[in-house]
C-alpha cells in the first residue's frame, strides 16, 4: 500500500498543470513516475496498478527480488494481458504465458489494447530471492525462466549425494516427505538412494503457516492440527524425513515426535534449505533471529533439540547450483535469510535491531492484545 501511495503520488505530480489532468497522461509520464518511485523506494517489491479508463500498469523492483509475470490472450481481435506473481496463474484463466518482468521494467497495457514496456532503472541487478524456489511457490511455476518443480529436484539430488559420504552408517527403509513443499526433493532424494519413497503424513490443509504465526503456543497447537501420521509407514523403520527448511523448528520437532510416536526405530531428517539464521527483510514475516531454532547452535544441537538421530541441512552452494540457470540465465540470488547478505546494500545493524523489536513474539503479543482492546473499545 506504502509504494502505491508514493506511485500515485509520483503520477499526480505529472499530470499537475495539465489540461485534462490525468486523463491526458502519457506512457512516457508513466515511466517517469515509475523510475521517480523507483528512487524514492528501497526494498523488494512487484506492483500492479489501475488507472481508471487509461489502463494497467505492473513494475518490479530493480532487484526483481520478487517475481512478477505476464501473460497474453487474444479475445475476438482483442489482446488480453493478464499481470500475476506466479506463471500459473496464466494457465489457470486461459492466457499464454508471455515471461517474466525484468528487474526495474515497467510494462503498460492500455484500455485500447495496446501494449509497451521500459526499462526505468538505470542499474538494474537480477537477484531474485531464493526462497520462492525453497518454499513459496508452486512447483508448477515458473519463475525467471527457472522451473521451481526442476530446481526441487534437484535440491533432492543435491542432498542424496551427500547421505552416502556424510552418513555412510544410516541404513535408512524409507523416505518421508514432510507435505506439501518437502515432496519433490524427498522424491528425488529416495530414487538416488534406491530407497522406497511413501507417503507418511496427511496433511490438514485448513492450517496455514505455522512458522509466521504468533506465539510459541498457537504455533505448536496449529502443527499438531496441520498434520497426522500414517502408523503402517513407519512401524519398525529408519525413517528420513525430508522438509523444505526449519525456521523455528516447532514443526520439525512435532513431526520427529510424530514419527517416534508411529513406530519408527530410527528418525533422520533432512532439509533441502540452509540453516535459516539471519532476519527476512524483504517481505517475508519471518521470525526474529533468535527465535531461528539454528540461530547460535550449530547442526548437532539443532538436531538433538528436534529430537533425530541426526540432521542433515543443504549446503547454500548446492542450494544456489540447484536454481540457477533457466531461460534468463539467473546466477545470483537473494539468499540474506542464509547467509546474511543483504542484496540492497541498505540493511544495517542499526536497522535489523530496530526490526527484530517489531517482529518477536512479545512484540506481535502486545499487538494482538491491543488490536483486541481497541474492538472491544469500537463495540456498539
Amino acid at each position: 500500500m506504502a509504494v502505491l501511495n508514493l506511485f500515485a503520488a509520483e503520477i499526480q505530480r505529472s499530470g499537475n498543470g495539465r489540461p485534462g489532468g490525468l486523463e491526458g497522461l502519457s506512457e512516457d509520464e508513466i515511466c517517469r513516475a515509475v523510475e521517480r518511485t523507483h528512487l524514492r523506494v528501497e526494498g523488494s517489491y512487484s506492483v500492479i496498478a489501475m488507472i481508471t479508463g487509461w489502463g494497467l500498469i505492473a513494475f518490479r523492483d530493480p532487484h526483481g527480488i520478487r517475481p512478477l509475470f505476464m501473460g497474453v490472450c487474444e479475445n475476438d481481435g482483442f489482446t488480453e494481458r493478464i499481470f500475476a506473481s506466479e506463471s500459473v496463474t496464466c494457465s489457470a484463466l486461459g492466457f499464454t504465458p508471455e515471461r517474466d518482468i525484468a528487474p526495474g521494467e515497467a510494462v503498460i497495457a492500455r484500455v485500447d489494447g495496446s501494449f509497451s514496456a521500459k526499462q526505468c532503472h538505470s542499474e538494474p541487478s537480477h537477484t531474485p530471492c531464493i526462497f520462492e524456489h525453497v518454499y513459496f511457490a508452486r512447483p508448477d511455476s515458473v519463475i525467471d525462466g527457472i522451473s521451481v518443480h526442476r530446481a526441487r529436484l534437484k535440491m533432492g539430488r543435491k542432498l542424496a549425494a551427500r547421505i552416502p559420504k556424510e552418513h555412510p552408517e544410516a541404513e535408512i527403509d524409507v523416505v518421508i516427505p514432510v507435505p506439501d513443499s518437502g515432496r519433490i526433493a524427498a522424491m528425488e532424494l529416495a530414487k538416488d538412494l534406491d530407497v522406497p519413497f511413501r507417503e507418511g503424513f496427511v496433511k490438514n490443509r485448513y492450517v496455514g503457516r505455522t512458522f509466521i504465526m504468533p506465539g510459541q503456543a498457537i504455533r505448536k497447537d496449529s502443527v499438531r492440527k496441520k498434520l497426522n501420521p500414517i502408523p503402517y509407514e513407519f512401524e519398525g523403520k529408519n525413517v528420513l524425513l525430508v522438509d523444505d527448511s526449519i525456521v523455528r523448528g516447532n514443526t520439525s520437532a512435532k513431526i520427529v515426535q510424530m514419527a517416534r510416536n508411529a513406530g519408527a526405530s530410527r528418525v533422520y531428517f533432512a532439509s533441502a534449505a540452509p540453516a535459516v539464521i539471519h532476519p527476512n527483510v524483504y517481505g517475508i514475516d519471518m521470525p526474529a533471529k533468535d527465535e531461528y531454532i539454528a540461530h547460535g547452535r550449530t547442526q548437532e544441537e539443532v538436531s538433538q533439540v528436534i529430537g533425530a538421530d541426526w540432521l542433515m541441512y543443504q549446503n547454500l552452494d548446492d542450494l544456489l547450483d540447484a536454481c540457477r540457470g533457466g531461460d534468463c540465465g539467473v546466477e545470483n540470488f537473494d539468499a540474506s535469510c542464509f547467509n546474511g547478505i543483504y542484496v540492497t546494500g541498505d540493511i544495517d545493524e542499526t536497522y535489523l535491531e530496530k526490526l527484530e523489536g517489531m517482529r518477536n513474539d512479545a512484540a506481535k503479543a502486545a499487538q494482538i492484545k491491543n488490536d483486541e482492546i481497541i474492538e472491544i473499545h469500537n463495540e456498539p
